[in-house]
């Protein structure tokens, strides 16, 4: 698995970014035609990781991104499935909710998957940068310090600065803690375009994404995403694997909050709704 950050060079137009596909397919799909209807091209798509996890379909998912030849980041998922490790790495608390759910998911995955994704998987960079609106842009999992890190909105800013000052970035593009949002401080861009693949536990099916734009400045918009849950749904019936999740992804409701700090926490069964977001340029 490499270990630098991956370089891209200079990005224009409009860019797509989305991630935490968790093995749905259904929200993949969805992702790809929505792509090909704003016409933004998969040089100017960004998965920031965790292509599979806790749905019903790890195989499709890689074997869709990997033909749609987008920009991918490895998760915490991909790096230990490539190592052969025997969970997932999100160092949930023993006992907990999450680690018996994982007990479930993640040993699927590893029966699903073939050689073959696994090397593709081998393939994915850590860290993306690259340059937009003249902005320096980096694109992390958890955090350029830790892969599992679940880095929130409430998550103190000293914490995200550190990530800044390591990868020389204005823009961080940030994925793994489920949940969308953005926090400015001093021209620095956090930003979480939430994930594809679970709701983010505000009492909707609805999904979520990013899109950014490089008219006069640079521009992003968290948006909402509908799909086919209800298959979702379905495919994971008579599954090894948690069927408290298959619910979530129709009621919109984490089954806890394990991970959650208590901002967050509270906010839960709350509609989540964005502003489109616009910065000068430096």
């Amino acid at each position: 698995m490499a270990k630098k950050v991956k370089d891209i060079g200079a990005l224009k137009g409009k860019i797509l970014v989305f991630g935490g596909v968790y093995s749905n397919l259904q929200a993949l799909k969805a992702i790809k035609s929505l792509a090909s209807s704003e016409r933004i091209t998969p040089e100017n798509i960004i998965c920031t990781g965790d292509v599979v996890a806790y749905c019903a379909e790890p195989k499709e998912c890689v074997q869709l991104v990997n033909a749609w030849g987008i920009h991918c980041i490895a998760g915490n998922v991909e790096l230990n499935l490539v190592n052969d490790l025997n969970d997932c790495g999100c160092n949930f608390n023993e006992g907990g909710r999450c680690d018996i759910f994982s007990r479930q998911w993640y040993p699927y995955l590893k029966n699903a998957l073939s050689k073959v994704d696994m090397d593709w998987m081998a393939t994915l960079p850590e860290f993306i940068s690259f340059a937009y609106a003249d902005k320096k842009v980096a694109v992390v999992h958890g955090s350029y310090f830790n892969t599992s890190e679940f880095i929130f909105k409430s998550t103190d800013w000293h914490s995200k600065q550190k990530n800044f000052e390591a990868l020389n970035t204005d823009v961080i593009l940030a994925g793994h803690c489920g949940l969308p949002f953005s926090d400015i401080n001093n021209n620095k861009i956090w930003l979480n375009a939430g994930v594809i693949g679970m709701p983010a536990n505000d009492g909707t099916p609805r999904v979520w994404y990013a899109i950014l734009e490089d008219t006069k400045g640079f521009n992003f918009e968290i948006k909402a995403l509908d799909y086919d849950y209800n298959t979702a749904s379905d495919l994971m019936v008579d599954k090894p694997l948690p069927q408290t999740y298959r619910q979530t992804l129709r009621n919109g409701i984490w089954d806890n909050c394990e991970i959650l700090p208590q901002q967050e926490a509270y906010l839960q069964g709350n509609q989540l709704n964005f502003t489109k977001m616009k910065t000068k340029t430096k």
